[in-house]
Order: structure tokens, then C-alpha cells, then sequence
């Protein structure tokens, strides 16, 4: 049978409001496609689209969740915390989620999808390994409670996507951590040849959107999510200049040196956070696309384009906000 009520977790999120909006549009080309979103405060504006409600519910709550997923043929489990110590973020991403996959069997939902990231695989660096052929090793609280939330989505035969970095528009981490780092440390990072998993957050919102509304969705694992092809450090960093998202590096620094800055010039991201951005963190990931009936289309860079003017506006508000 042909999934079509689909439950949705994180749907106020980064990419939670890219899918919604995907999953909005196909209840205009097949009004059966309906979307129950659980939110803790559902928003009061603008209003739903059509064909999308909105549930209260809290992760945190499990009693909140009861029939929540009542009637339903696909849960996207797509909500996560990304902040906090290991028990906030052991609250939502251990706790919420095996409590959302229990309800979930209870009521006989025949799909599971859910939201984790290659940062399961700790700190790199990584050049095109395929899904576990290196042991998990996660660094953070985040990246920790998310792989042990990995577990119970498995156990009840469902799906688990790991994307790398997500670029677009609503991108409040990977850019606006670009910007700080290049501030800190103004040269082309080792080269920039390190490369990186990158996915543009509407490719990444219509594999998801595919995934929920697909008659035969791949077989329950995990699966690496990010544009099959990697897009090296200083690609990406030049693709940003010329957009004028971000000023262009003149110089070329080795690695040695680019650290030895960043540890003298106060800031927010850390070292190992500048490893994940600036050198090799590459997943092989073509089996999923390969899988569906979804375009990887062009890749993360051309989306860029898109999501220009976004990036500029948020930098130049956050240097504003900075400055006082």
C-alpha cells in the first residue's frame, strides 16, 4: 500500500522546514499525501499549509507522544538536539527517540526515517569510506546521543540517513562558521584540499521527501546522504567569494600554521570543528540515490547561488549583533 499519512518530528528545523514544504507541494499534486507535524508549540504563523496539521508533542515527554502516530504509514523522525550537555541532548535524541519509535510499532507504522549525520564517525580525517567501514567514535554530546539514537530506528526496521555538511538556505552553522574561521585564520587552509560530504538542504529535503512518499522505500540501514560527489575545502571557500558570501584568502597556509592562528585568535569554533570543516571528511554515499527515484541534482555548490543573498543577509546581522 502507498504510504501517504506521513507523522513529521523537527518540522520548525533547518531541514524539518525544507521537508515540509516539499511534502506540502505533493498534497497539491495528491491530495492523500497528509503531514501531522509534532511540535512542543505549534507555530501560530504563517498558517499550515494545506494538507499539513500541526500536534503537540514533546520528545521529552514520552506521554505526549501517545497515538500521536495513530493512523499514520510513515513516521520522518527528523528533530534533534544539537546543544547541551549528555543529558539534555541524551533527553531528546536517546530518550525522545525510543519512545517516538516504540509509539510508532505500537501503532503499526509500516515507515521509519530518521535524521543522524556523519559526525557519528568522530573527529577524521576520513577520505571516502563507505557506511561503518570505520568504527563509530563520536566526540560530542550531540554526535554521541545521536549514533545511540541510531539504535532503536534500526531495532524497529527503519531507515537511518547520515548527511554531512548541509548547505542552504536557513544554514545557521556551516557558512556562518566558514565566516568566523576565515576572520581568525585569513588564508586558503591547507590548500584547500580538503574534501568534504556536502548536501544542499532542498536535495536533501526531496531524498527525505521521496524516502516518506515512495511506494518501495530500500531496505532498513543506514545510509550515507550527502551529494555523491565530494567538493574540496578550497572549491567551496572560492564558490563563496565569488558569490559574496565571503571574502577571498589570498594566501595558502599549511595546516601547521593555520592552527597555531586559530589557538592565538579568541573565538567560538573550536579546532576540532575546524578539522570538520577545512580538511578530509568524505563519506561515499551513492547507494541511496541509486535506490529512489530522486535526482542528486547538480550538486551543493550551483545551489549556492540560491541561497546567496540568504547567507549575506544572516552574516551581515550577525556582525551587526556582534559589533553592538
Amino acid at each position: 500500500m502507498r504510504p501517504t499519512r506521513i507523522v513529521l518530528t523537527g518540522a520548525t528545523g533547518f531541514v524539518g522546514s525544507h521537508v515540509l514544504r516539499r511534502l506540502a507541494a505533493a498534497h497539491e499534486a495528491d491530495s492523500g499525501i497528509t503531514v501531522r507535524a509534532l511540535a512542543r508549540t505549534a507555530p501560530e504563523s504563517p498558517p499550515a499549509p494545506p494538507g499539513v496539521t500541526w500536534t503537540r508533542a514533546d520528545l521529552t515527554d514520552p506521554a505526549s507522544l501517545r497515538d500521536a502516530m495513530s493512523g499514520a504509514d510513515v513516521l520522518l523522525h527528523l528533530a534533534s538536539r544539537i546543544s547541551g550537555d549528555e543529558a539534555q541532548c541524551a533527553a531528546v535524541n536517546v530518550g525522545g527517540t525510543t519512545a517516538l519509535v516504540d509509539e510508532a510499532v505500537r501503532c503499526g507504522v509500516g515507515r521509519i526515517v530518521h535524521l543522524s549525520t556523519t559526525a557519528v564517525y568522530g573527529a577524521g580525517p576520513h577520505r571516502g569510506i563507505a557506511v561503518n567501514e570505520i568504527t563509530p567514535a563520536p566526540v560530542s554530546a550531540a554526535s554521541r546521543t545521536r549514533l545511540l539514537g541510531e539504535t532503536p530506528v534500526l531495532a524497529a526496521g527503519g531507515i537511518v540517513l547520515r548527511p554531512g555538511l548541509v548547505l542552504g538556505t536557513g544554514d545557521r552553522w556551516v557558512v556562518p562558521a566558514l565566516a568566523e574561521l576565515l576572520d581568525r585564520v585569513p588564508a586558503r587552509w591547507d590548500g584547500g584540499r580538503g574534501l568534504l560530504s556536502l548536501v544542499d538542504v532542498d536535495d536533501l529535503a526531496g531524498l527525505i521527501t521521496t524516502l516518506a512518499t515512495t511506494p518501495h522505500a530500500p531496505a532498513s540501514g543506514i545510509y550515507h546522504a550527502s551529494h555523491p560527489e565530494p567538493v574540496s575545502n578550497g572549491e567551496l571557500m572560492a564558490e563563496l567569494a565569488a558569490l559574496k558570501v565571503l571574502p577571498a584568502a589570498e594566501e595558502d597556509w599549511p595546516w601547521e600554521a593555520c592552527l597555531r592562528r586559530l589557538n592565538r585568535t579568541p573565538g567560538t569554533i573550536s579546532e576540532r570543528q575546524f578539522s570538520l570543516l577545512a580538511q578530509d571528511h568524505w563519506y561515499r554515499g551513492t547507494e541511496i540515490w541509486h535506490a529512489l527515484p530522486c535526482p542528486t541534482g547538480p550538486g551543493p555548490l550551483p545551489r549556492l547561488t540560491k541561497a546567496a543573498p540568504w547567507y549575506r543577509a544572516f552574516l551581515r546581522d550577525h556582525r551587526q549583533r556582534r559589533d553592538g
